[in-house]
């Protein structure tokens, strides 16, 4: 016997139905964008709205942005002798110090993964100076490298002249030091985490093989430590631009030449209220700094990882 039309009611139909049900993965994705609205916002409000008002005012002059100019505040930066001396210190200080960072710390890590006695030992003091505040490295380097501090002491001790090394090109060397020491035991952890993530019956079977330890290292060690060694040069390419604190804190706004940065250029600007040149010298730094950083990526994607 055939139902009646009453059981085939829409309202009867619409209960009978079940109610849609989200997917677990929108799901998940919904709870994640609840769970980082926040930070979002606060992201938009703080970091990208400023950003693109400065691009923004980058293309204006007068007080406030009040008439537009063009490509004239990026022209003007361009001829400044002081931007381009920035420029070239920054670009020299990364060149010569991410490279030495990463060789050294990558030395004393191959010795500290050989066996060394005390390993422990050797780990808290090369991390010591990550902890020690800045203001105190910064006071123990005057007092070694000014010109009344403990190396010019020593000379005059000796009957030699004094030395100014803070307002000479020596500052660039000690800046380097400075750097380098502020930063090397984070480097080696990064590295030993590394080196100890590659098999040791690698290493056995190419020395059965007749693999001498040059070779293990060219052709084991380095294609397998690649993925760290990566990470490693982009944290140290950050610490670099990093280190305007301990630069100011150790020769002020207006230091000797070879290590005038782009750091002071912008804060000398900023000092100047010159806010369209700062943001034209920000928003090109930030474009060359995205194309390395892209780039360095890019070539990390093509040469990919050596499978185990």
């Amino acid at each position: 016997m055939f139902p009646s039309a009453k059981s085939f009611s829409p309202a009867i139909i619409y209960r009978k139905l079940p109610a849609p049900r989200l997917s677990l993965r929108r799901r998940e994705a919904l709870t994640g964008l609840a769970f980082a609205a926040i930070p979002l916002a606060g992201m938009a409000v703080f970091f990208v709205a400023p950003f693109i008002v400065s691009v923004w005012l980058t293309f204006r002059s007068g007080l406030g942005g009040a008439y537009f100019v063009g490509l004239k505040n990026y022209r003007d930066l361009l001829a400044s002798e002081a931007f381009r001396l920035a420029v070239g210190n920054t670009a020299r200080f990364i060149g010569v110090g991410a490279p030495l960072l990463m060789a050294l710390s990558l030395l004393v890590a191959l010795a500290l993964m050989t066996g060394l006695r005390a390993k422990g030992f050797f780990r808290a003091g090369l991390m010591l100076p990550m902890v020690i505040p800045s203001a105190s490295v910064i006071l123990f380097f005057k007092v070694i490298f000014e010109q009344n501090g403990t190396i010019n002491n020593i000379l005059a001790a000796h009957g030699m002249a004094a030395a100014d090394f803070l307002n000479s090109g020596r500052a660039f060397y000690i800046l380097l030091l400075l750097y380098v020491w502020k930063n090397f035991g984070y480097d080696i952890i990064l590295f030993m985490a590394g080196l100890s993530q590659i098999p040791a019956d690698l290493y056995e079977s190419a020395q059965i093989d007749g693999a001498g330890p040059l070779r293990r290292f060219f052709r084991i060690t380095l294609p397998l430590l690649t993925p760290t060694a990566f990470f490693v040069f982009v944290m140290a390419v950050i610490q670099a631009f990093k280190a305007f604190r301990e630069i100011f804190a150790l020769s002020g706004t207006f230091p000797d030449r070879s290590i005038y940065m782009l750091q002071h250029f912008m804060n000398n600007n900023f000092q100047n209220l010159n806010y369209q040149r700062l943001g034209a010298a920000a928003f090109l730094t930030f474009i060359v700094i995205f194309a390395i950083v892209g780039a360095l990526f890019l070539l990390r994607r093509r040469a990919g990882d050596y499978e185990l």
